[in-house]
């Protein structure tokens, strides 16, 4: 069941995929071990992504005491070149994706380790959270040959500003992340094949 829950910290389960039919194949593996739940339901099923997706609530946590950032937070590229994109891998895209996470996930939690107690470091561990989700998913993603760490030059930059941060993370959600889901949509009727009656 390591595509649907991840353990975030030795007392804590998350569960990735909310929802009634999530929630009803999380409660029915509790019973039979091998019914699996696999990140493709991420691809297939736009409303758990909707519901993974919690920025606006990160956004609407962010006080006077957690805009600036005690040390910065290497901005993730989130600009997308169609033409490039396109003539790119599916390995390069997941990878580009995968990569992003990463390098962001790092920074966050670099940060955390300086943060004193409070909204700031509450805000921040939200969003490691967020960030190690996507990263889960990402990384399971049934991607045919390997996928390798893609280290590409932007014009990104570091920032203390969390609500830059915050917006950038967006952007990589909204922009190649669901680029490259789009590119995966095909596999949803093989994965979720339909009976007729």
């Amino acid at each position: 069941m390591s595509s649907l829950i991840r353990l975030s910290s030795p007392d804590t389960i998350s569960v990735f995929f909310s929802g009634p039919i999530f929630l009803l194949i999380f409660l029915a593996a509790g019973e039979v071990g091998n019914i699996q739940a696999r990140p493709i339901d991420f691809v297939c099923d736009d409303h758990a992504r909707r519901d993974m997706n919690t920025l606006k609530k990160l956004e609407a946590s962010v006080c006077s005491s957690s805009a600036s950032l005690p040390s910065p937070i290497q901005l993730p590229c989130v600009k997308i070149h169609k033409a490039s994109w396109d003539k790119k891998s599916m390995q390069e895209k997941t990878g580009e994706v995968q990569s992003a996470l990463e390098m962001l996930g790092q920074d966050v939690r670099a940060t955390m380790t300086v943060s004193q107690p409070g909204c700031q470091l509450s805000l921040l561990q939200q969003l490691e959270h967020s960030v190690s989700n996507y990263l889960h998913v990402v990384t399971h993603l049934e991607i045919t040959g390997e996928v390798g760490k893609q280290y590409f030059f932007c014009p990104s930059k570091r920032t203390h500003n969390m609500g830059l941060v915050l917006r950038n993370f967006g952007r990589l959600l909204s922009g190649k992340l669901e680029w490259l889901v789009a590119e995966l949509k095909d596999r949803c009727q093989v994965e979720r094949p339909t009976t007729n009656i």
